[in-house]
């Protein structure tokens, strides 16, 4: 989302006044859905319709597709966050607008937001400007279900495994590893750790217990990596819930949980379909998160839109350290996509952070701030060439940019071999980025690309870590003690050597001191932890402090959410 919330009013080519998103959202001339849908191909009746503009796609109409050949896919990501704001989902909502408005047919897939970040800091996460997906309201709240229904599966699991327990534990399940917490889809640092099943025989066994929020449940991850429901199921069922004293694992399929979950899930999994401002299609579905997960939207909702339109604009979590290095190392991996083009987001704001300028003082130009801050996103594009795929960078235009703030930009990189395109999306819709989308198009279209991930699967676990924390964070080493080697050799030896890694560690930063800007080097990443998603399919390495249960801040956006005397929601963006 793009940090600055008002918008210009475009009056006869001057700007008379400021829109907020919400402002703008409520504005829109949305079609119905069932015509947003036959723009791709999708009929009446493969629609399942929440209301009149949202709805889901069917399972069936999924099915009929899969012999079609696959569109283009582009990966938007961006440089790492800064609160200067970088608008990595504006820009890819922008960038679909873009591309249908220079005659393309493209589709837009984003993540849903979750309710948590939304009371807490975070705002909305459907874009801004003149670069939204609608209805924004019902997107960044309860939307279709989906995430309900992960927090109901997950509860469900959470709740069967106690039950066996309390009915004379079977599996001999050792209650000091249950490695399952629970789950809830807000901010509250109170769940954190607790202890469960107080009150007497009634109530249970005593043990500690802990809450997640619900995107960082490996039901989520799952959801969003699987092909469709039996592969769910599947998955499901081979998740990891707790050990035995001898420390064999216990799964979810041996507490006979699998297929409940399914029944919970299986309306959850068919991807939903929205529209951008533009009335131009957009896949909304799942969110997994982007530090302890892969943090990218579904993967059927991906290969469906590939199937769909010529062009696809995805998005992964936080900046390509962490979202794009699992889009390629996990998500095309499992999927077996590759994508054409990578646009990576920067701002002049931000380059300025980088360079050392207070977010008080960003309004002012400041050429050699921005050179100075220009080496964090000079390595992302390095980084992401790496992988075999061509680079284009996107400066996500504000108002009080400055010429030569962007000329530094560009200078910057065409030095280091791609193209800088100013886009103004934000503030003009396609217009403003018919330029960023020509660009990506004839890349997408000259085939250039020779995608590859940057470790086999045959690599050792402890290597593949190594791997990522020297070629993508510039680490000298990953600190790993011997208890985690032993593990991790412990999970090759029993089946798990093939999967790949997700690093999570914080997003604003290459290291682990989210202080720590621009483009360090010298540094070492401490593995704290790793932890075995064996229904996701991935070895997750927990680097520093990051946080599966995030907390309010001292003022939380909840206090500014409100209904107005009009019954409008105000304060949501």
């Amino acid at each position: 989302m793009q940090a600055t919330t008002d918008v210009p009013i475009r009056t006869a080519g001057s700007i008379m006044a400021y829109k907020s998103d919400i402002e703008i959202a409520r504005e829109a001339q949305k079609k119905p859905i069932q015509e947003i849908g036959a723009k791709l191909g999708i009929a009446r009746d493969d629609l399942l319709p929440y209301g009149h503009d949202k709805a889901k796609v069917s399972q069936s109409f999924i099915n009929s597709v899969q012999d079609r050949d696959n569109g283009k896919l582009i990966l938007v990501t961006a440089i790492n966050p800064t609160p200067a704001g970088e608008g990595k989902t504006t820009t890819t909502v922008g960038l679909g607008d873009g591309l249908n408005h220079i005659g393309k047919n493209a589709c837009v897939c984003i993540r849903e937001a979750s309710l948590g970040p939304n009371f807490g800091m975070k705002g909305g996460a459907a874009g801004g400007g003149y670069a939204q997906v609608v209805p924004m309201e019902e997107m960044n709240l309860h939307f279709t279900g989906d995430f309900h229904a992960i927090t109901s599966a997950h509860s469900l699991l959470s709740a069967m495994i106690d039950n066996h327990i309390y009915w004379g534990n079977e599996l001999e399940i050792d209650t000091r590893r249950v490695v399952w917490r629970r789950v809830v889809d807000m901010n509250d640092r109170a769940l954190r750790q607790i202890t469960a099943s107080l009150g007497g025989v009634a109530n249970g066994f005593p043990r500690e217990a802990g809450f997640d929020i619900t995107v960082a449940s490996e039901v989520m991850a799952i959801l969003c990596l699987a092909k469709d429901l039996k592969d769910l199921q599947k998955r499901l069922g081979d998740m990891i819930v707790a050990y035995r004293r001898d420390r064999s694992p216990v799964f979810a399929r041996d507490i006979k949980a699998d297929g409940a979950m399914t029944v919970l899930l299986k309306d959850a999994m068919q991807p939903n379909i929205v529209q951008t401002l533009e009335n131009n299609p957009a896949f909304v579905h799942g969110g997994p998160f982007a530090n302890i997960a892969h943090g990218c939207n579904s993967v059927i909702a991906t290969t469906t839109a590939l199937k769909l339109a010529d062009y696809v604009v995805t998005e992964a979590g936080f900046g390509a350290d962490l979202g794009a290095e699992k889009f390629m190392n996990i998500k095309c991996r499992k999927a077996g996509l590759a994508p054409s083009v990578v646009v990576c987001v920067a701002t002049v704001r931000a380059m300025k952070m980088n360079g050392g300028v207070a977010k008080a003082d960003l309004g002012a130009e400041n050429v050699d701030a921005v050179k100075k801050g220009c080496p964090n996103l000079g390595r992302h594009i390095e980084n992401l060439k790496s992988f075999g795929v061509p680079v284009v960078v996107a400066i996500n235009h504000f108002v009080t940019d400055t010429d030569a703030e962007v000329q530094a930009i560009k200078d910057y990189v065409a030095e280091h071999g791609a193209e800088a395109i100013l886009s103004r999306h934000w503030e003009l819709g396609s217009e403003g980025s018919a330029d960023l989308a020509t660009k990506v198009a004839e890349l997408a279209d000259a085939d250039t690309a020779n995608f590859s991930p940057i470790y086999p699967d045959e690599m050792p676990l402890a290597e593949k870590i190594q791997t990522i924390a020297k070629r993508i964070y510039r680490a000298d080493e990953a600190l790993m003690d011997q208890k985690i080697r032993d593990q991790l050799k412990l999970w090759e030896e029993q089946g798990y050597g093939h999967l790949p890694v997700c690093m999570a560690k914080t997003q604003y930063s290459f290291s682990t001191d989210p202080n720590l800007r621009g483009a360090p080097t010298g540094h070492s990443v401490p593995v704290r932890e790793v932890r075995l998603s064996a229904g996701a399919g991935f070895i997750v390495a927990v680097c520093g402090e990051i946080m599966t249960m995030p907390g309010l801040p001292r003022v939380p956006s909840a206090e500014n959410i409100m209904l107005n005397d009009e019954g409008q929601i105000e304060g949501l963006f």
